[in-house]
Order: structure tokens, then sequence, then C-alpha cells
């Protein structure tokens, strides 16, 4: 997981740490030493000054800082807050009292490039935050009526860029955070958050006057729950040591709906876009099985004017998704990847098939794109340590090597055809000669083609297609093809043998 990462979902806790009955008292000390050990695991340094006062434990001048990178010189993150109570209230609960305003110092310093120096600051609107359980297992409740985090006191190489150069602000409404956190072997984490809404406002303007953007919009009924089981000792900037010690995250982040306006110029032109959508999710998760990542969208509507294509361009989809599951840790053994892709009920306006069909010869139904790939791949380095990495990048030794491929769904179905297939093959990593450099491929894939002589004669029609590239096509899909049983479908099979030989139908072709 990249450090960012890390640094987003531990800063969010020690921001807002957040329940269920009292299994014993506990008092203002277990609590925040659970804090400062929980904020010690995810990578932080925690100094701060302690005073106890009976059941009242009040800490000062509190400061945690993380690197963002390998060492101190790639950028760190520091959070400051003047001062927070954690306070015994008599029926086994501790009551933190949380400042209304925190700051987030960060440094960037990239590899190229300059370094900039920003403040993020995070206002809190009747924050009101719980903690009950037993030492080694907590619940933390909190909650706010309103949570701001605004950017301020940027520079890059210590020029001073003002609010009217950079401006970045985020606005969330009925915050709620419960979270779970119990230590043994491991430190176990379930937490839930939900905001009732988020809207966001990003602006930058080159100070050369090279271009501009700004990107305003908002988010409804967002809600996050996740659950994971982190290592206490490993170094959170490894995290093949992390995954090698236990390391366990899922999570899911879903809303009820969206939208932006995007407005831009530059050198190359400038342009305003917009979108809404009735919601969606992603999906997130990694451990030694590998890495998962799916998002879904579901009803979007985009639309965009730009100043090279005075027309304005709008597309729709009722639903718009991406899956990916790969491997990420070396492995004698073949381990499984995935890859998906998904396009339902995609539609343009007229306006864009008046560009190439005026005249209305092509079938403007909505269309579908589906891909659902699979194999097995082994992994050749652990390229999640940044010591092996380093390596890979300056070898550019291949990663991997690919075992086995299979198509589980493929869908086409636009302007009258529709393509649909499915297969699988396994390769041979010991013979990189019969196909030139690749592992040999064995295995076979079924495709079936509807309308595709309907939609050629269309194309020709209208003069998008010549005659005789339209006829070398017509060749092709007869060497590849036979007649199905259906007018106008075309079914293939594409083999591959044990000696390296691609048969079509049955027909050698190599």
């Amino acid at each position: 997981m990249p450090r960012l990462s890390l640094l987003t979902r531990s800063t969010a806790i020690a921001l807002c740490l957040p329940g269920s009955a009292a299994f014993a008292d506990l008092t203002s000390a277990d609590v925040w030493s659970d804090w400062k050990d929980y904020m010690t695991t995810a990578g932080y340094d925690v100094s701060a000054s302690e005073i106890t006062n009976g059941g009242t434990l009040t800490v000062t001048n509190l400061n945690m800082a993380m690197d963002l990178g390998e060492e101190e010189r790639d950028g760190t993150a520091r959070i400051v807050m003047e001062s927070l109570r954690f306070v015994e209230e008599g029926d086994g609960s501790v009551s933190i009292e949380l400042p209304a305003q925190t700051m987030i110092d960060v440094t960037l310093v990239p590899e190229s490039g300059e370094q900039a120096d920003l403040t993020i600051r995070f206002d809190q609107t009747d924050p009101v935050m719980t903690a009950t359980g037993e030492p080694g297992d907590l619940t933390y409740n909190y909650s706010a009526d309103a949570a701001k985090l605004e950017m301020s006191n940027l520079t890059v190489n210590g020029l001073a860029i003002t609010e009217d150069i950079a401006k970045f602000d985020m606005t969330m409404t009925n915050m709620a955070y419960v979270v779970q956190t119990a230590v043994g072997t491991m430190r176990s984490i379930q937490q839930d958050m939900s905001i009732a809404g988020l809207s966001y406002d990003i602006a930058f303007t080159d100070p050369e006057g090279e271009g501009s953007f700004k990107l305003v919009g908002a988010m409804q009924g967002i809600d996050m729950d996740g659950t994971g089981e982190l290592p206490l000792d490993s170094d959170p900037q490894d995290m093949n040591a992390m995954l090698n010690a236990g390391l366990d995250l899922t999570g899911e982040f879903t809303s009820t709906g969206g939208n932006y306006e995007l407005t831009f110029s530059g050198p190359d032109g400038s342009g305003t876009a917009n979108s809404t959508s009735e919601g969606g999710a992603i999906s997130f998760a990694i451990d030694t099985a590998g890495l998962l990542y799916d998002v879904v969208q579901r009803n979007v509507d985009f639309n965009m004017l730009i100043t090279e294509f005075p027309l304005p361009l709008s597309i729709s989809a009722a639903e718009m998704g991406t899956r990916i599951l790969m491997p990420v840790q070396k492995s004698p053994d073949a381990q499984e990847f995935g890859l998906g892709v998904s396009l339902n009920d995609f539609t343009m306006s007229d306006m864009i098939w008046g560009l190439f069909d005026p005249t209305g010869q092509l079938p403007r139904d909505p269309a579908t794109l589906v891909v659902d790939l699979s194999g097995q791949a082994k992994v050749l380095f652990n390229f999640l340590d940044p010591a092996q990495a380093a390596i890979l990048e300056q070898t550019g030794a291949a990663p991997g090597e690919l075992n086995a491929l299979t198509l589980n769904s493929l869908e086409l179905d636009a302007a009258g055809a529709r393509l649909t297939g499915k297969g699988d093959f396994s390769f041979d990593n010991s013979d990189m000669v019969t196909f030139d450099g690749m592992p040999r491929p064995e295995g076979g894939i079924d495709l079936k083609l509807v309308g595709g002589n309907g939609l050629l004669d269309k194309l020709v029609g209208m003069g998008l297609v010549p005659e005789d590239q339209a006829m070398g096509a017509r060749m092709m899909m007869g060497l590849f093809a036979v007649p199905g049983e259906s007018p106008d479908t075309l079914n293939s099979r594409i083999e591959v043998n044990e000696q390296g030989h691609v048969l079509a139908n049955g027909q050698r072709i190599r």
C-alpha cells in the first residue's frame, strides 16, 4: 500500500479516532496508551506532554510525524494538536475532548521538481467522542455536526502561493465514526464511518499563465466500512514485510450520488466538463493472496465542451465498472489474477452520432461492453519490497511469468452487431522461441459474431469503409469463421495446439 494511503487512514483515526457497553472501568491512561500505540503502529513518531489530575489526563503539544518516503528527505507529514483531554466519566467510559482545530503540516519533495510545504487545517463542529471496553479491546464512538479540511500556507521552494492561485477545501456534514480495536499478537480493527454529505472546491492557476483548472463537486450518502489485521512491530514503509507479518486489510466505500463541474484552460485549449451519478462503490483488499480493487458507478451522465471541438460531447451509462486482482508477493507457485471491465447501456448524444452517421443509418440502441479475464501467474520479485523494487527498476527484468489465461466472458454489443466469446490458454514458459519471445500458448477461444456483415454493409454505404477494405475484411472473416445457423451469424474457434500450430475451425493457418 502506498505511504499516502497509510497517511490517509491513520490521519483519519488521529483526527476523530472513534460503542458498545463497557466491560470494565477504563482509565484515561488506558485510552491514551492505546491511541499512542496505534499511531506508532501506523508509522507515526508520537511526542507530547502529559498531565494527570484525578481521572483526567491532559495531553498538550501533541505532535505526530510520519515520513512519506523511504527517507525523511522524501517528505513528511506532521499532525499538531495543542490540547487533548481524556476524562473518566464514572460509568466505565472515557470521553475524549477534541480540539476544535487541528493542523496537519505536509512537506512534499518529489524526485524531480520543486519542494512544496503546506498546512491542512481540520476544523470540527460539536465533536463528541467516547471510548468504552477494556484495555486491549476498545471501541471508540465519534460524531460531529460538520468538519472541514482547508489547505493554507502553501509555499513552493519557499515562495508563498496565495489562495487565488491554489485552493483546496473539503466540507463534510453529519459525520459518525465507530472503530473497535483489539490488541493481541496483531492489532485487529473494525470500523464504520458515515457522512451525510461531502463537498469540495479545488482550484489552481499557473503563476506563469500557462493554464488553470477549477473542480467543484459533492457526494451524498457516504459510507465506509473496513476491517484489518495490523502487525505490531513491522515497518509500515515496507509493505512486503508487513504482509509477511500478517497484514490483512479489506474495505468498502459507497455513496448514493455525486456530481462535479470542471473548468480548465491551458496552452492546448480550454473547456468545461460536468458529471452526475447515482452513486457507486469502491472495494479494496490486500493480504498475502494479493491485491483486489473493484469500482463501480451507476447511472452516469457526462458532458464536455472544449474549444478545439465546438460541439458538446454527452455520454451516459447505466453502469461503469473495473475490477483488478493481482498477486503482490514472490512465490514458486502460480497465483490467481483477474481483470474485469463493464460498460452497460452506454449511449451518446445525437450530436456525436451525427458526426459520422448524419443520416441515422446505424442503430443507436444502448451499447454494452463486458470483458472478464482471469488467470494464473508467477511473481518473480517482491516488488513491494523497496530494495527489490529498485533492483527490478535498474535491471529491467521481467517481474513475473504468465502461466494461464481464461476469457470468462466477452460481450460487445453496439451499432447492430454483437460479438461474444470465451476460452482459455495455458502457457509454456520454457518455450520462448515458437512465438518469438513470448511463452508458447496452448488452448482455444470460441467467438460468435451476429450482425457483422450487416454492420459492414452500412459502414460501406456511409462511406466510412472503402469497398476494397470491406472486401478484405470479408475475406478475413471467411478465413477465420464459418456461418452459423442463424442469418448473418459467424462462429469461430481459434486454437493453438501443443506443437504451436494455430488453427481456425480445424484448419491450420500457422
